[in-house]
């Protein structure tokens, strides 16, 4: 029997994808890229990159970035926190997580945003831990209850806990790595284990257009020495800061990640890199940022050929929406962005989960979002050809009587190729009436109640626990906080 047949989404022929790697290339050889941080900017020089006093431009040679290229991987293996259980990342795997950084959450009881809190950051970790198709965690509350100088920390902290899934997170302040590092390796064993198996992604955003600011330099730096994957979230905003046409913007975001994964590979070749971004169609009426805009969505499946190109992981934000409550903007935006992820081929997806412009977490949507990635894996699996002959034998059998409900055929084969939707409603017009006319938000909010309500079973060892909060409360303490809003645990 034939395999089946990989769905895909590619928007640019090969003439187009060469030409806007090639252009990415001679920018950074002819305009360069300001690099604030004055390691990276050794590093560069010693390599042969040339540096334009007084403005820290670095003009980086084609050469340069084709040699690390050569050394950079084309695949990561990233790990649970048992070690156990790996996600490849590359080819054409997806793997959905939330997006990372929210500023607030929104509240369902009262319909409206406010800043999360320690008990709702570890409601959120406990939540996707849950939700089976996001692969992967993320850092993706801010809490508002702890010094803002080590939030990232925090939510790492909270992270870890209450949550098996390698984590998507990032740095704040450049003081942040060492404790955020120091956790990460008391959870695998050691720095050498947490090379083999990483258990975290760090994001690294460059600043559009061209620019590699010190604390996001030092962050692709310290990961690449420690093993860590950094994942470039490069973010054009057309006609704003980048040119205004999907190609040009394109030929930015390429410069840009190429500019951090040649440091990544000066810093420690070999060093793992996720060729991503959050780029944006910017919206001149509003001045804002859409990130569920068909345009938007286009830059990123556009990037992901690129970056395939390249030999290199891939990862965009999709799968999110702009609208500022779950409605069916909501639903329109983030199915789309799904859908259309899985089909590109991106292998990091941040964003399910999120609403107003990357801005707000929201469990309810978390919830729905889970139901939505589970539809865009179905397509990518395709249609599978099961037995051979397909139909013939059936019907050969059953003569006159075509009863398919009872039949073994359909018991084997029924939950192989269709998925049943735990909050989506397929049920009859009678039943929804019956049922109290609930809409889909408030659904998803009774589901979020009954995944928190069960128990949880411990991920990590009550050493590897008090570990944790040692780190954390003496990185707090070198902020003015003797006491965390989470007690440490006894015994």
């Amino acid at each position: 029997m034939q395999p089946s047949l990989r769905p895909t989404l590619q928007l640019l022929h090969d003439q187009l994808v060469d030409a806007i790697i090639d252009e990415s290339m001679d920018l950074l050889a002819r305009n360069g890229v300001f690099v604030e941080n004055a390691e990276a900017v050794q590093l560069l020089a010693d390599a042969g990159a040339r540096a334009e006093a007084p403005s820290r431009r670095i003009l980086i040679p084609r050469a340069l970035v084709e040699q690390s290229l050569k050394t950079t991987p084309d695949s990561i293996k990233m790990f649970d926190s048992s070690g156990s259980h790996s996600y490849h990342v590359g080819g054409w795997d997806v793997h959905f997580d939330p997006g990372s950084a929210a500023l607030t959450l929104f509240d369902h009881a009262n319909q409206m945003e406010r800043q999360a809190v320690t008990r709702d950051v570890i409601r959120f970790c406990r939540l996707t831990e849950k939700l089976e198709h996001f692969h992967f965690q993320s850092t993706g509350l801010i809490s508002s209850d702890v010094p803002e100088q080590v939030t990232d920390c925090y939510r790492l902290f909270l992270g870890l806990q209450h949550s098996s899934k390698p984590i998507v997170t990032g740095l704040f302040v450049v003081e942040g790595f060492a404790p955020m590092f120091e956790m990460l390796c008391a959870v695998r064993g050691g720095a050498a284990e947490l090379k083999n198996k990483p258990l975290a992604i760090f994001d690294a955003c460059p600043s559009p257009p061209l620019k590699w600011s010190n604390l996001t330099t030092q962050s692709v730096i310290n990961c690449a020495r420690a093993g860590i994957p950094s994942e470039f979230v490069s973010m054009p905003l057309t006609g704003a800061t980048s040119p205004v046409t999907i190609a040009g913007a394109l030929v930015q975001h390429a410069a840009e990640n190429l500019a951090g994964l040649v440091i990544a590979q000066l810093a420690s070749q070999g060093a793992p890199v996720i060729f991503g971004g959050s780029p944006s169609s910017f919206d001149m009426r509003n001045g804002s940022t859409p990130m569920g805009a068909m345009e938007t969505m286009m830059i990123d499946a556009g990037y992901a050929q690129i970056g395939r190109r390249l030999g290199l992981p891939t990862h965009a934000y999709m799968g999110l929406s702009d609208s500022k409550c779950i409605d069916a903007q909501a639903g329109l935006e983030s199915g789309i962005g799904a859908v259309l992820a899985a089909l590109a081929g991106i292998n990091v997806v941040s964003g399910v989960g999120m609403i107003d412009f990357e801005k707000c977490q929201s469990l309810e949507k978390l919830v729905i979002d889970n139901e939505i990635c589970a539809m865009a894996y179905r397509l990518i699996e395709g249609i599978q050809q099961r037995e051979e002959p397909m139909a013939l034998s059936l019907f050969a059998e059953m003569q006159e009587s075509a009863d398919f409900l009872t039949h073994p055929h359909t018991l084997k084969w029924l939950r192989l190729e269709h998925k049943f939707p735990k909050i989506i409603d397929r049920g009859n017009a009678q039943q929804w009436i019956e049922s109290g006319k609930p809409e889909l938000a408030d659904r998803a909010a009774k589901r979020v109640d009954e995944l928190l309500a069960q128990k949880d079973e411990p991920f990590l060892d009550a050493r590897t626990m008090n570990e944790l909060h040692r780190i954390m409360a003496g990185h707090a303490r070198k902020y003015g906080s003797e006491q965390l809003p989470v007690a440490p645990p006894m015994g």
